[in-house]
């Protein structure tokens, strides 16, 4: 069969490299899976329910022989050990009950009780009280030969306690749900962190590599940026933490931020240390590969490293060995491996330098087949396998994976010069490999995702669309998938497309498939704010809170933590700053914790729920009248569904995702572009929006005709503009463009055009599950309706003199004082309170709305609609500088910037039902490092993260932002907020936002979209907020 090579070796770019990354100084030889749990640094807990792992811990005190085992208990959501485990021996024969004494010393304790454990039997159980964090643990141990095992630990966590007891007892792993409260405020990476600070830095680096191997290159990083930050490695192990981190940046994506990782690796690199030279080389070459650049690759993997005297051992791509000096610290970290009865099995220098040798062997034979050189790259790739299956039969870990990849890459260019027989077998042994080393993990996922693909190319459609499902069920369980997931599902959502209109079933494949794909970031924040609503008690909601409070201050005590250690000098004063934060941080860890384990006396918090929402279930939250219209963008193809009370509509896009940015980029410039710094407007392009219109709603415009509320989930560059700009009939167009041909019509008039936001409610959604979220939580309590906020106080000129010296001194990021100059005027927030009526309404304007006095407000929650009428800075002040999303407020006391930033905005305490942010670009983004200040550990860097999402972090259930800065001309902006509050009945909020916008496109002034079709409601506009 003639296969495509140019789609082929596409494909192969975003899959065959990621992987490549070899565990080179991870020692221990391969064993399966179900060896003993004695010879494992790490263990899930049971099989079900929320995540926790047993991290063994060298540096435990109590550790005497090398027999002896301890373990920390971490589980996801929880930022510190929940527990901790014991295996001694029990050489002096001490009573049960007088051990289990010694170790409770701090600890208020009933009488010891005998309790039964399923598989287990009957040991004896203590319930404590630890009376500094007032709250309760638990106490269980038996006899086990001549061992003791306990596990002691919060109460809160006692089904992960009895299930790992359970699993040392049996030394292998134990099924069983653990059953704990979760916040779903944390995330993979964020749990890897917590995970990486109860390790050893052996055990760390262990797992780190195992991590990368797995595919769970997010964790892997955490894990190798948590090793870096400790600050107690040499140069050598500085140097590769720098590049290993820099290789999972690349793998996820994150280019630039990789490349400066490897530079900073390279300066740490010393001069003479060739083994390190060439792990960064490598895992260079891989970051050139996975931004398609094998010149690249190839370039650097001809770069000569440092050749050590000791003696001599030559690969394909280098020479060099490493010294005795290096040796003695690569095997130093095998030491600690001998406590878990792996002894001997670290490598020598002379097996590490052919490792690497054999990595980039192997790397080169890639970059060779990914240019077309098929004759080059495959001698390449047999003598990687050849080199690395010499090191002790190829049984260690990193090396049988390697190994397999570059079977892999021999399987493709079979596939490409026709050996089928040998592609086939190359690609099924890589799934058998997978499934025996890395069972449940992406790696696993991945391989048989290039299976599925193979089945697919081989036009063995069954057996791929097979597959594939099977993919999209399991990764449900694999909480890190996700991020790996979207470009391994193209070949499946190609075969999909190619069935919609064919096979009915097809459409809720592909529904099923498309929520993968979903973004970190308001999604997340929206399940939180609803988890913390869902039953409305008021002190388990008050603990809830509280807990993520907590969360969120040690992610932020975190980042000032590694901003000091950074730099390359303290001040004494800076020492006391850094030795604060530090003892603040375990403080937290320990609140947030005890928090964490009090909030499981509350059962709806124990509930896992998934991200994902049956179609059933998806149908059935919607109402007459109304759609849920999703996008999904997978490598260069869109797909579309519109999800009906009763029915599903499918659709492949007839635009590229590449043409589809470029058709938002020309709408957006025929919005508003600046000149010179100043917002300049032109005539819009009409018969643009009528084309985007035709792409996304063409095929379904019977069924589009007749929704009232459109629920839209946008992807991809389509979350930079509002939908209701499109257009949806051709006549008024072509109407226009005939018109507009005599010199003297008014190119800026666009009444009669059929916009879509004419006759529909339209809200913006960022996920079925986090639309059903927000749909279902309980309308807001507050105590009166409506709060205005807005025209900051010109700053004073010795804050003006103060400000522009900072700002042309040490803060160069900061913002100019001529930024408070023009503030917005307050008439539109008067006028909504007019409108509402004084009584329940307040304003607060000039000297009053300033950040430190909106900050020590504890009266935020009394109002059901909050209203700023300022500006929003989402943009950096200079190029060089990071944006941080900000609504600009007066100054207020000492220590005040005039700014209500991202991260504060987070820490305000709303329950509204609405915010409103009339000012400039407020739907926009913020980056992953203004994410991570304000202490959210996902997100960022996408549409709607920004302001929008501190404001339902900080309590709005619905948010109406806008896109662009909305002009004061012609009182664009007045006449659309206030038409809010002027309906005069009671009517949803989208709709009141609909026909105050259908007003504005009748009136020749106001109907170019610039002045309207700013403003995006993102929640449920269906729900009626003004009364």
């Amino acid at each position: 069969m003639k296969v495509d090579v140019n789609k082929l070796r596409k494909y192969s770019f975003g899959t065959a490299l990621a992987f490549v990354a070899a565990t080179f100084l991870q020692p221990g030889v391969s064993h399966a899976q179900n060896d003993s749990l004695s010879l494992e640094s790490s263990f899930r807990i049971g099989n079900a329910g929320v995540i926790c792992s047993a991290e063994y811990s060298a540096t435990d005190d109590r550790l005497v022989s090398m027999f002896d085992r301890a373990y920390q208990i971490v589980c996801r959501d929880a930022a510190s050990a929940v527990g901790t485990m014991l295996v001694l021996r029990n050489d002096e024969d001490t009573p049960l009950a007088d051990f289990v004494k010694t170790q409770i010393n701090e600890l208020q304790c009933n009488e010891p009780q005998d309790v039964k454990i399923e598989n287990l039997g009957n040991i004896a159980a203590q319930e404590c009280l630890d009376t500094s964090l007032s709250v309760d643990r638990k106490i269980y141990a038996v006899q086990q030969g001549g061992k003791i095992l306990m596990v002691e630990g919060l109460k809160g966590y006692d089904s992960a306690l009895r299930l790992g007891l359970l699993s040392v007892f049996n030394d292998r792993p134990t099924e069983g749900s653990v059953d704990v409260a979760t916040t779903s405020l944390s995330d993979p990476a964020a749990f890897a962190r917590i995970r990486a600070g109860e390790l050893g830095e052996g055990a760390a680096r262990k797992q780190a590599y195992e991590l990368n191997n797995s595919g769970n290159f997010s964790e892997s990083s955490e894990f190798f940026e948590t090793l870096l930050s400790r600050g107690e490695t040499n140069a050598v192990r500085s140097a590769e933490f720098l590049a290993n981190q820099g290789l999972q940046q690349s793998n996820l994506g994150s280019f630039p931020g990789a490349e400066e990782l490897f530079d900073e690796a390279e300066k740490s690199v010393e001069p003479d240390d060739g083994v390190t030279q060439r792990l960064i080389r490598n895992f260079r070459a891989i970051h050139y590969i996975n931004q398609k650049q094998p010149d690249q690759a190839l370039s650097t993997l001809a770069k000569p490293v440092a050749v050590l005297t000791e003696g001599s051992v030559d690969g394909d791509v280098g020479n060099g060995v490493i010294a005795e000096r290096l040796s003695r610290q690569i095997n130093g970290a095998n030491e600690k491996l001998k406590i878990l009865g792996a002894v001997g099995t670290g490598l020598s220098d002379e097996e590490i330098a052919i490792i690497l040798d054999g990595q980039a062997s192997q790397i080169r034979g890639s970059a060779l087949r990914l240019q077309g050189k098929y004759e080059e790259a495959a001698p390449a790739l047999l003598s990687a396998i050849e080199m690395l299956g010499s090191v002790r039969e190829g049984r260690v870990n990193s090396i049988a994976w390697l190994m397999m990849e570059a079977r892999y890459e021999l399987g493709l260019i079979a596939e490409i010069q026709g050996d089928q027989v040998q592609a086939s077998r190359a690609f099924e042994e890589a799934q058998l490999f997978a499934e025996q080393t890395y069972p449940q993990s992406p790696s696993l996922l991945t391989a048989k995702a290039r299976l599925a693909a193979y089945f697919s190319r081989q036009n063995r459609t069954d057996e791929a669309l097979a597959l594939f499902e099977e993919i999209v069920q399991e990764s449900e369980e694999i909480p890190s998938a996700a991020a790996s997931m979207k470009d391994l599902l193209a070949p499946y959502f190609q075969l999909l497309g190619n069935r919609l209109a064919a096979e009915k079933s097809a459409g809720p494949k592909l529904y099923n498939a498309a929520q993968l794909l979903q973004r970190p970031g308001v999604a997340q924040t929206q399940a939180v704010l609803a988890r913390e609503l869902s039953e409305g008690d008021d002190e388990a909601a008050a603990l809830f809170r509280l807990t993520v409070s907590r969360t969120r201050a040690i992610a932020r005590t975190a980042a000032d933590i590694a901003r000091l250690s950074a730099l390359p000098e303290l001040s004494e004063v800076g020492q006391t700053t850094l030795a604060e934060a530090q003892d603040s941080l375990k403080n937290l860890q320990q609140e947030q914790t005890a928090l964490q384990s009090r909030l499981g006396d509350f059962a709806q918090y124990r509930v896992l729920t998934s991200s994902r929402l049956e179609l059933e279930d998806m149908q059935k939250l919607l109402r007459p009248g109304e759609g849920y219209y999703k996008i999904s963008m997978v490598e260069e193809q869109a797909y579309a569904q519109l999800i009906l009370p009763d029915d599903l509509r499918s659709v492949r896009l007839s635009a590229s995702v590449s043409e589809l940015s470029a058709m938002v980029a020309d709408l957006r410039d025929s919005i508003v572009v600046y000149e010179n710094g100043a917002p300049v407007t032109y005539p819009f392009d009409v018969a643009k929006a009528r084309e985007l219109y035709l792409v996304l709603f063409g095929e379904l415009e019977d069924e589009i005709s007749k929704i009232d509320h459109l629920i839209y989930e946008p992807d991809g560059a389509l979350l930079q503009l509002p939908p209701t700009l499109l257009i949806t009939e051709q006549k008024p167009v072509d109407d226009y463009l005939e018109r507009i041909l005599d010199i003297d019509a008014d190119a800026f008039d666009f009444t009669g055009i059929d916009w879509l936001g004419r006759d529909k409610l339209v809200s913006i959604a960022v996920s079925q599950r986090a639309f059903a979220d927000i749909r279902n939580i309980a309308p807001a309590r507050a105590k009166k309706q409506y709060l205005g906020l807005g025209q900051n106080a010109q700053p004073m000129p010795a804050m003006m003199s103060a400000s522009q010296s900072t700002a042309s001194g040490q803060d160069r990021c900061a913002w100019p004082i001529s930024t408070w100059r023009n503030p917005i005027a307050s008439d539109e927030l008067y006028l909504a309170q007019e409108r509402l009526g004084v009584q329940g309404s307040d304003v607060i304007v000039e000297e009053g709305f300033s950040d430190s006095a909106l900050l020590q407000r504890d009266d935020l929650s009394d109002y059901q609609i909050v209203h700023f009428a300022t500006h929003g800075l989402v943009t950096a002040p200079r190029p060089q500088c990071p944006s941080r999303p900000a609504l600009l407020t007066s100054f207020g006391d000492s220590g005040s910037d005039g700014l209500l930033s991202f991260k504060e905005i987070f820490d305000l305490r709303l329950d509204a039902d609405l915010v409103i942010l009339s000012a400039c670009d407020t739907a926009g983004l913020a980056t992953v490092a203004a994410s991570r200040e304000a202490g959210i550990s996902s997100g960022g860097n996408y549409a709607l993260d920004g302001l929008v999402r501190a404001f339902v972090g900080a309590g709005a259930r619905s948010v109406l932002a806008s896109h662009w800065p909305v002009p004061d001309d012609f009182d664009a902006t007045k006449t659309l907020i206030s038409g809010i509050f002027s309906v005069g009945e009671s009517l949803p909020v989208g709709k009141s936002l609909s026909q105050t916008q259908h007003k504005m496109m009748d009136d020749p002034l106001t109907s170019h979209p610039f002045y309207w079709a700013a403003f995006i409601l993102v929640g449920d506009g269906s729900k009626v907020v003004i009364e």
